[in-house]
């Protein structure tokens, strides 16, 4: 397969799984999360639930002497006094001032009051079926305190938490063989490199979903088998439902608790995401087919996007029964929040509004900002994200484009011009060189032929003559490989037509008819030894050579 150049658009099928889990999850979250909202039907009366070892059993209204937490309360610690008896328990009901009570050994255990028999139901009948309800409950509980019952229990257990292991495999298998592409697959260097895109994420964050569902579901099993594992979870269970779901934020004339925060916290995520979506989709399904710049795309998808984000956030708000008027007394210590701790993140928030609707800059543009050069490959209102030359994405603030210089070659137009300097020996023909240097840029495709390329002498260096070569190029991104490759023409031509190019030199001329040296005492001493010794030799005559 031929590989794509460099900058071209990829038109390849999107990912449509990827779309389909997104929406999937949006769904069930919008589709679950009302049920969780708070109703806001007339309250129904206070009741609470008798129960025997965390089994519940019926549930017993407020009558009008006590609360329902009040007759609950005695009437639980009873029963489970009872349950932990070995001997059989007597429950019967007898009847006093009129009503049937429900007594246990003898004890006064539960006044059956109106409240507590639905319509059509009598109160002798409804006392005669707590009743039967109550001695079944205590002669399970007596059963599930024999030691045959726990062994019981206990195999079934193991062979429970051994069924949750393998079914965690199997679906950890599965999910790896159905959806290879969302798990890192192991490079040319047998590193594992994950894979791009968020449908990798998703489905491995629904793989442990389902796996903590799993294990969370068979820990809660095995803990019903029990009856002091049952009381135990049923206590937790009890104190986490008290703690969610007490009031502790009053806006307005309502009070909100830790399930509403998080339930309207949730919806607000979901909302976020479904616009996500939408503006994905509406740049590459809509903006991509209309001719307008990729920038224009990015800023419309943009404004759209968080323009109904606003208008979302307020219909889920009113929605959910706050009254906005409640926010003045948040929306001012907000503003004070802004004005002393978040001043950079403020700045940046409306830097890039002033981006995005000025557009100064906009995606697909190449930058430089300070030893910074890339192309914008995003714009939120927060950051910038700048992709380098070398393909590493930097997060700019966007603040940085507004209050320090930046140079964006593609503004208006990404027609820009480059100066190549040329040093050539002195004494070399400058028409040549200037033919050399026109001819070097004859037929390259990486600049344009019009405006044609012109040569200018720019001087007498310490060295050479001083050329300055000028073209014009419409693709910035690419400019240093374009002097590179101009470089190597021009080295090539001036080489072929025998024209220096020289390096830095130096002549040291020296005056005077002699030259003082400052040698160090040692150095200084031992010539003027050397220099005496040599003096005081004597020239050796020659032998005689005698007489013939």
């Amino acid at each position: 397969m031929t590989p794509k150049p460099a900058g071209q658009l990829s038109h390849a099928r999107p990912d449509r799984r990827g779309w389909f889990w997104r929406a999937l999850l949006i769904v069930a979250l919008l589709v679950a999360l009302p049920a969780a909202a708070p109703s806001l039907e007339a309250p129904e009366i206070p009741s609470a639930q008798v129960e025997v070892d965390g089994n519940g059993l019926f549930q017993v209204r407020t009558s009008k002497d006590f609360s329902a937490e009040q007759r609950v309360d005695a009437a639980n610690g009873l029963l489970q006094r009872a349950a932990e008896t070995p001997r059989a328990a007597v429950i019967e009901v007898v009847e006093r001032n009129e009503l049937p009570v429900i007594t246990l050994n003898g004890t006064s255990l539960l006044t059956v009051t109106r409240l507590d028999a639905p319509e059509g139901v009598s109160l002798e009948e409804q006392a005669e079926a707590w009743r039967r309800r109550l001695e079944e409950a205590l002669e399970q509980a007596r059963l599930q305190r024999k030691p045959t019952y726990i062994r019981s229990m206990l195999l079934r257990s193991l062979l429970l938490l051994l069924g949750a292991f393998l079914l965690q495999r199997l679906l950890g298998t599965f999910f790896r063989r159905a959806f290879t592409q969302a798990w890192p697959q192991p490079g040319p260097d047998g590193n594992k490199k994950e894979n791009p895109g968020g449908t990798g994420l998703l489905l491995r964050g629904l793989l442990r979903v389902l796996q903590a569902a799993l294990w969370i579901s068979v820990a809660g099993t095995v803990a019903d088998l029990f009856p002091i594992s049952r009381m135990g979870l049923q206590r937790l269970r009890g104190a986490l439902s008290d703690s969610l779901a007490s009031p502790f934020l009053p806006l307005g004339e309502r009070s909100y608790s830790v399930l509403d925060v998080i339930v309207l916290i949730t919806l607000f995520l979901a909302l976020a995401n479904g616009l996500g979506m939408l503006r994905r989709m509406l740049r590459t399904r809509i903006l991509q087919y209309t001719g307008i710049g990729k920038g224009n795309q990015e800023a419309i998808a943009f404004v759209l996007q968080y323009a109904l984000l606003f208008v979302g956030s307020l219909v889920l708000l009113q929605l959910w029964g706050l009254n906005l008027s409640s926010l003045a007394l948040f929306a001012s210590v907000f503003g004070v929040a802004l004005g002393l701790g978040l001043q950079g993140i403020t700045k940046n928030f409306i830097s890039g509004l002033i981006i995005i609707f000025e557009r100064p800059i906009q995606v697909g543009d190449f930058v430089e900002i300070g030893e910074l050069q890339g192309t914008v490959q995003k714009i939120s209102l927060r950051s910038t994200e700048v992709v380098t030359l070398d393909r590493i994405s930097i997060i700019v603030p966007n603040s940085e484009f507004l209050e320090s210089q930046v140079v964006n070659w593609s503004h208006g137009s990404p027609t820009s011009r480059l100066i190549l300097p040329v040093g050539v020996a002195y004494g070399s023909d400058c028409n040549a060189v200037r033919n050399a240097l026109v001819e070097a840029c004859k037929g390259y495709s990486g600049i344009l032929q019009e405006p044609k390329p012109s040569v200018f002498f720019t001087g007498f260096g310490d060295s050479s003559l001083d050329f300055s070569l000028l073209v014009w190029i419409n693709q910035p991104m690419r400019q240093y490989e374009i002097i590179s490759d101009l470089n190597y023409r021009i080295e090539a031509l001036l080489r072929r037509r025998e024209i220096t190019i020289p390096f830095p030199q130096r002549d040291l001329h020296l005056g005077g008819e002699s030259l003082q040296l400052a040698l160090p005492p040692e150095l200084s001493a031992g010539l003027q030894a050397l220099l005496a010794g040599r003096a005081g030799e004597s020239p050796v005559a020659p032998p005689d050579q005698g007489v013939p």
